[in-house]
């Protein structure tokens, strides 16, 4: 039996063993990671904890409604068994009908009446083979920009502050990144201060000779899975092939392991190019819709 539960009746404990059961779980639905990036969150569960779907609900002009967070690619439903497809669509009927707008992005392509469903893309690379293979696999022009940003000096660093790369990032990236708010970057910066503190993320860059960031990346790393949330970089990183050098280093270090590096997607066609180069495969999730808010409220969401 499913059952709606507000966020205090939430067992973590019982909620987080579910989805440790799930090979290389992606980390946004851990209760920790929705505690911090959509806190409030509720959730539809079944009676034993085997099946989860969570609610990051918001509220605006007194609506209830349920929106992906920023820096949280997908949620959906989550369980180790069963056909996850018709269960979400179960569960997705079950949604409470005081969420008058639902815009969420999931992992089940699903047909629910009264829903709309549309894909969007992630990339991803299961680092089964060694280093030498996985390079093969790499497209031409990807292997031509490492072997460029290899003529310069750039050294691989960890000592980088998360407020360091929002920093880098608001400076020369967000611009095409689309509107976040303040509150977005703050719970980014508890994500990243939780993840390196707890050992379930870190953050790697270059920096200038004169010790200036040029190019950060922040990751979370579970088991069977390391997943590249947040990049930034300047301009000189783009001319010194940054990003390709440090990718490319991840891949060697995790080459033969196993471990899926996932690239978190993007709706912009240059980086989806650039995560393709990688030999990345292509995935599927999808985006939830459905708005029953009042005219002319819905004008304003």
């Amino acid at each position: 039996m499913i059952s709606y539960l507000r966020n205090e009746e939430i067992d973590r404990e019982r909620w987080d063993a579910c989805l440790r059961e799930i090979p290389a779980m992606r980390p946004y639905a851990m209760s920790w990671y929705l505690d911090i990036m959509s806190p409030g969150w509720d959730a539809l569960v079944d009676d034993d904890y085997l099946a989860v779907f969570p609610l990051p609900r918001r509220k605006k002009y007194g609506f209830s409604y349920i929106a992906t967070p920023v820096f949280l690619q997908q949620l959906g439903l989550f369980s180790a068994d069963g056909d996850r497809v018709s269960m979400a669509e179960e569960f997705i009927s079950f949604m409470p009908e005081f969420y008058r707008l639902i815009d969420l992005c999931i992992g089940q392509e699903v047909h629910v009446p009264g829903y709309t469903v549309s894909p969007r893309h992630n990339y991803e690379i299961r680092l089964d083979d060694p280093y030498d293979k996985l390079w093969v696999s790499y497209m031409s022009d990807c292997r031509r920009n490492i072997n460029i940003a290899k003529r310069y000096p750039q050294d691989i660093i960890t000592d980088v502050s998360p407020e360091e790369i929002i920093r880098l990032f608001r400076n020369y990236t967000a611009g095409r990144a689309g509107t976040i708010r303040n509150s977005g970057y703050g719970r980014l910066r508890q994500l990243m201060e939780h993840c390196t503190a707890a050992g379930l993320g870190r953050i790697i860059g270059v920096r200038s000779p004169k010790g200036k960031l040029l190019w950060g990346m922040f990751v979370t790393e579970s088991q069977g899975r390391t997943t590249m949330l947040f990049t930034a970089g300047s301009r000189k990183s783009r001319e010194l092939r940054t990003s390709y050098l440090v990718i490319d280093h991840l891949i060697r270090s995790y080459a033969g392991t196993g471990q899926v590096l996932d690239f978190a997607g993007s709706s912009v066609p240059s980086i989806a190019i650039f995560m393709r180069s990688f030999g990345g495969e292509k995935t599927t999730y999808w985006r939830l819709y459905r708005n029953s808010l009042p005219w002319p409220v819905r004008l304003l969401k």
